[in-house]
């Protein structure tokens, strides 16, 4: 039994372009979450293989660090939506109103502005890395088996661009709320009680159904 999104949709535009991106982000947390399970038959395949076989997984360090971008990146837009990244909550809960929606949109200007920044950093890694005239379009490699580091440097480019998108909406729907004192406008993460947080989580445990709302 999954956890229920607190991200509440309707049919306005912001929340059509939520609902589309959340596809994309879905798709990329799906990604995320297979190359950890690869991952992990991995390490037993190279355990197994090293003290049975004497034929460890080669390259093994190389492997790791390579796809451990795609499940630390593909997931930060997703958790941005979901209202799963480190927060203020113990101030923001004590909000209200337009108050509450004037410090999620200069939190989110916040983030915009700094996710833009890395993007253009990111950006130049991967440029200076990516190269068409060479054996695997690439300047730069890994240490032990030279795999290509440049797909990693363009995974983290994008992950921030797809954050960028998401907090641009987000951006729209919090001017929006702020104007018109919406109290609980859609395509947004709402504050929530800890209690009722942790009630939703172990019942999600347990197996039983959320009577939390």
């Amino acid at each position: 039994m999954a956890i229920a999104s607190n991200v509440l949709t309707d049919n306005s535009v912001p929340s059509f372009f939520d609902r589309a991106l959340l596809r994309v982000e879905s798709f990329l947390n799906l990604l995320g979450g297979i190359t950890i399970m690869a991952l992990v038959l991995m390490a037993v395949w190279h355990v197994v293989g090293r003290k049975y076989f004497a034929a460890p997984v080669f390259g093994y360090v190389d492997w790791i660090e390579q796809f451990m971008i795609v499940f630390a990146f593909f997931g930060l837009s997703y958790c941005q939506r979901e209202g799963g990244h480190i927060r203020m909550d113990i101030v923001v809960m004590r909000l209200k109103g337009r108050a509450l929606w004037l410090a999620e949109w200069l939190s989110t200007v916040f983030m915009l502005v700094l996710t833009i920044a890395l993007i253009y950093g990111t950006w130049m890694h991967f440029d200076r890395s990516f190269d068409l005239t060479r054996p695997l379009f690439s300047r730069d490699s890994s240490i032990d088996i030279a795999l290509p580091i440049w797909p990693a440097k363009l995974i983290v480019s994008v992950s921030f661009g797809l954050l960028a998108l998401r907090l641009a909406i987000q951006l729209v729907i919090y001017s929006r709320a702020l104007i018109t004192g919406e109290e609980r406008p859609a395509g947004v993460p709402l504050p929530e009680d800890p209690m009722k947080v942790a009630a939703r989580e172990a019942l999600t445990v347990s197996g039983a159904e959320d009577n939390t709302k």
